[in-house]
């Protein structure tokens, strides 16, 4: 069961109405997904967006955010800019909006799944996100379920060249 500190659910509240109204498909990832898939309370850190849209769309989804009660700092986008991401403030929440770049994004889109009424990961690609950021106990956590799908897990290890990672 997911458990937010109220700054936190205004903040998820605001980032899933802003991307909405900009007909903007995107999915949590990082520490939202985590606590959806394994518990936990989220009340630190930043809330992880990953966003399919293309690249002249950053600067619309700055501008709405601005005039929606984000805090949009032009110089650190600018700073961000080789990374695709679009960082947010709301309140005090830090928020990295990563715009899907790659195939590998948009199958993680594409692959969501709600829990909780909150469009997550997949448990899978969130084990895969896990592994690139060397959350070992949470990789193991996922693989625990009975409903994990090992052998996508592996596929998508293997077709991003981490084959040496296969479980």
């Amino acid at each position: 069961m997911i458990d937010f500190s109220p700054r936190y659910s205004r903040a998820i509240d605001a980032i899933h109405e802003l991307l909405s109204k900009l007909r903007i498909e995107w999915v949590f990832v990082g520490g939202i997904a985590r606590a959806a898939w394994l518990g936990g309370v989220v009340e630190g850190g930043s809330i992880d967006v990953v966003a399919l849209m293309q690249p002249q769309q950053k600067g619309q989804v700055a501008m709405m955010a601005s005039n929606r009660g984000f805090r949009v700092d032009r110089e650190e986008i600018e700073r961000s800019e080789e990374l695709d991401l679009i960082p947010l403030h709301f309140d005090d929440v830090r928020i990295h909006v990563l715009v899907a770049s790659n195939a590998l994004y948009a199958k993680m889109i594409a692959a969501a799944r709600v829990v909780g009424q909150l469009k997550v990961a997949s448990p899978e690609d969130l084990a895969l996100l896990l592994t690139l950021s060397e959350d070992s106990v949470g990789v193991q956590q996922l693989m625990s379920s009975p409903d994990f799908d090992r052998a996508r897990y592996n596929d998508t290890l293997t077709s991003i060249g981490l084959r040496e990672l296969v479980r």
